[in-house]
This record gives structure tokens, C-alpha cells and sequence, in this order.
């Protein structure tokens, strides 16, 4: 605490208050531009480029894939350029993607129909008269997977971004808070989305959508050009503040450890693969990333073709479904710190308790359409019951890595499970697409279910012993907390 806190003579500013609040706003438009393409493809989108669910899934499993890939860039994208730079860079890249899918329609109409035109109407009139129809499916879908990849590779600098600028601007007690308040940005967006998407695509056309979301992207760049700054140079940041954000650093000059001899090393993926610990958190991630990327993507052309509901009649369902997950903001911290502190476990020990509580939840997505009949809102609820306790999986296997790896590793070999993860989501998203246009197809028979339906059971299926599984294959590579110290 610096003299003149002492002397009471200066009021501590809250200037970083401020910061977070724009790290939750670029989170929340971060999640809202990832969902343009979900809440429209099926009654806007589709129906212009005659694209099937294979073709979606195509496009859904490859952004997985950009997604992955560039996380393992990102984090260093971000440390090179810095903190200011590295998020305008990121936000402005992943909001021009958003912005670039609203003139898909317009370059497919030049490519296809020999007309260009800056109207989006006369864009779709030109399709329209395409008598070559694969030829309009294959060069839209081209376009989007660019206009996926532009977001994918800027929306994979939000989260290392965030985290930098929350270490700049809160000392260590404090991160854990600040952290949960920008991270809620991406529960929020997936609330928002609903709610707003469909009207717009429906009033103003689809791809003023992809246009107004994304300009929300480049409205935050403005405001953060002046919001942020490092807080030692900060003219809102006064000296108390400064001394309180700063409070960590001379006990951490002073009372080095044993630990900091690993002070800027780096791992090697040869390296990282060496160990069990690394590829637990791999399958785990593998097999359960999919899922959320799944509801995600697919919960919104789930209620159309099971339960006709358009995507603005579906909005208040896809609305609660995130509304329910947001309990996993209370779960995923509480059941582990009960099975640590209350049953005196060991921090591996107790979050795989809690994960293993966690796994059972999805199971009762079985229940999901069996129940359906009764009401559209009992699989509703069923399914946000399994996005909430995939939240809160998910929070507590990246800690396991935390737990067991020494400092300068967990950024590796998060990377290597982010990896994990995308492809993961490519498998379940891309074959989801060609199992729903089989089953439609054929009329396909299974458990009871016909058509499409069969198709969603089975991924339903799957989603619900995923995390079992995961769990499983987990506890067997690593049955016991198993510190890394020769790194």
C-alpha cells in the first residue's frame, strides 16, 4: 500500500472495473458472431443455396478446426503485438469475418450466374435463375468456409487476449473473480443470440444479420482504443490503484521458490506427449468438446425439423437452454472445493469426483426426445441440463492441467487439448450433417424414431456417454494426482 493510501488522501480508482467490463463485452460479441450462421442457415440460408445438412456440417466442422489450430497461435500472436494491439487485431479480424459472410450470396451470384451486383436482393434473384444447382452449393459453401476461417483464426485471440489484460490489471486474488465476470460474456452471448438474430435476419434479410453483429466487433475497437492502456501509464489509473494492482510484485521478487528456476522455459509437443497427463486431457477434451460445439450448432435446426419451429418460433427455447447452463457459473466451482475442502481430497482427486458427477448429467439427453411427445420444452430443459453440466466439465478439465504441469507448460499443453477438441468437434459436427441427411433421406428406422429423428437420437446418443467414457479413459491413464517436476 503506498504512503498516500496510508495517509487516506487519495481515493483509490476502479479504472480496472471498466477494463473488465469490455473484456465481457467482446467475449458476449464474440459468442453472439459465432451464432449468426446457426440461427439462419436453416430458414434464410439454406434455402437460397440449396444446401443440405451435410453442407452445414461441413462448414460447422471445419470453423472447429480453424478454431483449434489458431489457439495454439493465438496466445503467442497476442504476447508478440501485446495487449492493446493483439485484441484490436483479433476483434477487428474476427469481426470483418462476420461481416464478410453477408456478401457470400453476392460473389456466388457473380461466380454462378455471371451477374454482380451490390444488391442483396438482386444477388438471390440472380441465384435464383442458376440452373447448375450443385455448382451454387459447392461455390457458397467455398465462400462461407473462408468468411468461418477469417473468424475462427481473430475470435482465437479473445480468451488469451483476456486473460493477458486480466493479468496486467488485477493482482493474483483478485484474477479468479475477474476472470468469471469476463468469461460469463460467452453464457450471455449465447442468450442474446436467440433473441435477436432470427428478427433481424427475418425483418432485414440474413445477411444484414451477419452485418449488424459484426459491426458490434468494430464499435467495441473505438471505445478500447481509449479504455485501455497499461495501468502504470493510465491517466484513470491512479497511484493507490496502481499500488493495489501491483501489490504481488515486490513479494514475488523477494520470495522466490524452488519453482522459478523454471522461469521461461518451453516445452516441445515431443516433450509434452511423453507424459499420460498430456493425453488424459486430450481424450478428454476430445470426446466432449464436440458435444457443446454440437448443441451449439445444431440445437436450432434440431427444433425445425423435429418440432417445425422457425428460428424466430425457437428463439425462447434456445434462450432457456442457455439460460439453464448458466448454473454450471455456480457448479463448476463449488463441487470441487466441496470434495477438496470438505472431504479433504487432493486437487486432482477432487476435481475428478466432480467431473464424474458432472459425466452423469448428460446421460438424461436419452430421456430428451423419448420424453419430447409431452412437450417441445421437456427436451428443452434436458438439453440445457447437459450444456450446464458440459460447462462445467469443461471449466474443470483444463484446471487438471493447472493441477499436475509446472507453469511454463499449461499453455502447451492446453494447446495440444484445444487441438484435441477441434478435431473432436469436426468428427461429431461433420458426420451429424451426413447422418441427418441419410436418415431424412431414407427414412431410416431406429430405437423407436423415423427419418431425421433416427439421426438425432444417435448423436444424442453419443453425446450422453461421452463424458462417461472420457472420464474413464482419464482416471485410467492418470489414477491418481501425479505432479510433472522433471520439466
Amino acid at each position: 500500500m503506498s504512503k498516500l493510501q496510508e495517509e487516506g488522501n487519495v481515493k483509490m480508482t476502479n479504472h480496472r472495473w471498466t477494463v473488465v467490463l469490455m473484456l465481457f463485452m467482446a467475449t458476449t460479441v464474440n459468442y453472439l458472431d459465432r451464432q449468426v450462421l446457426s440461427l439462419t442457415w436453416a430458414d434464410f440460408i439454406a434455402p437460397e443455396f440449396h444446401w443440405t445438412n451435410s453442407d452445414y456440417g461441413t462448414i460447422t466442422g471445419l470453423f472447429s478446426i480453424f478454431y483449434a489450430i489458431s489457439m495454439l497461435f493465438a496466445g503467442k500472436f497476442v504476447d508478440w503485438m501485446d495487449t492493446k494491439k493483439g485484441f484490436l487485431w483479433a476483434i477487428g479480424i474476427w469481426s470483418l469475418g462476420a461481416v464478410l459472410h453477408a456478401f457470400c450470396g453476392i460473389l456466388t451470384a457473380g461466380i454462378t450466374a455471371g451477374e454482380w451486383t451490390m444488391s442483396f436482393l438482386g444477388a438471390r434473384e440472380a441465384i435464383g435463375t442458376v440452373g447448375n444447382v450443385s455448382l451454387v452449393v459447392s461455390v457458397s459453401v467455398t465462400l462461407f468456409v473462408f468468411a468461418r476461417l477469417v473468424l475462427a483464426i481473430g475470435e482465437a485471440g479473445n480468451f488469451p487476449a483476456a486473460i493477458k489484460t486480466t493479468a496486467e490489471y488485477f493482482p493474483k486474488k483478485d484474477r479468479g473473480y475477474a476472470t468469471g465476470i469476463f468469461n460469463s460474456g460467452a453464457q450471455i452471448g449465447a442468450l442474446l443470440a436467440p433473441l435477436t438474430i432470427p428478427f433481424i435476419a427475418k425483418a432485414w434479410g440474413w445477411e444484414m444479420a451477419f452485418i449488424v453483429i459484426g459491426a458490434l466487433g468494430f464499435i467495441w475497437m473505438g471505445f478500447w482504443v481509449f479504455v485501455y492502456d497499461k495501468p502504470e501509464k493510465h491517466k484513470k489509473v491512479n497511484e493507490a490503484e496502481l499500488a493495489y494492482i501491483t501489490q504481488d510484485d515486490v513479494r514475488d521478487a523477494v520470495e522466490t521458490t524452488p519453482a522459478d528456476e523454471n522461469a521461461g522455459k518451453k516445452i516441445s509437443f515431443k516433450q509434452a506427449f511423453r507424459y499420460k497427463q498430456t493425453w488424459s486431457f486430450a481424450v478428454g477434451k476430445f470426446l466432449t468438446d464436440g458435444v457443446w460445439w454440437f448443441l451449439l450448432f445444431w440445437i436450432p435446426a434440431y427444433l425445425s425439423a423435429v418440432y417445425g419451429l422457425d428460428s424466430t418460433q425457437s428463439a425462447p427455447h434456445v434462450f432457456v437452454v442457455y439460460a439453464i447452463s448458466m448454473i454450471s457459473v455456480f457448479a463448476a466451482g463449488y463441487f470441487p472445493a466441496y470434495f477438496m475442502n470438505k472431504k479433504k481430497m487432493d486437487p486432482y482427486q477432487g476435481r475428478m469426483r466432480a467431473m464424474l458427477l458432472f459425466a452423469f448429467f448428460p446421460v438424461l439427453i436419452l430421456l430428451a426426445q423419448p420424453l419430447g411427445y409431452i412437450s417441445v420444452w421437456v427436451p428443452v430443459i434436458i438439453i440445457g441440463i447437459a450444456a450446464a453440466a458440459h460447462q462445467s466439465w469443461s471449466a474443470n478439465i483444463f484446471s487438471t492441467v493447472s493441477d499436475m504441469f509446472p507453469k511454463h507448460a499449461v499453455a502447451t499443453i492446453t494447446g495440444i487439448g484445444g487441438m484435441a477438441g477441434g478435431l473432436g468437434s469436426f468428427f461429431i459436427n461433420q458426420s451429424s450433417g451426413i447422418l441427418f441427411d441419410f436418415t431424412a433421406n431414407t427414412n431410416m428406422k431406429f430405437m423407436g424414431f423415423e427419418g431425421i429423428e433416427s439421426g438425432y437420437f444417435i448423436v444424442f446418443c453419443i453425446c450422453a456417454f461421452a463424458y462417461l467414457i472420457g472420464w474413464t479413459i482419464m482416471k485410467s491413464l492418470v489414477p491418481r494426482y501425479d505432479l510433472i517436476t522433471d520439466l
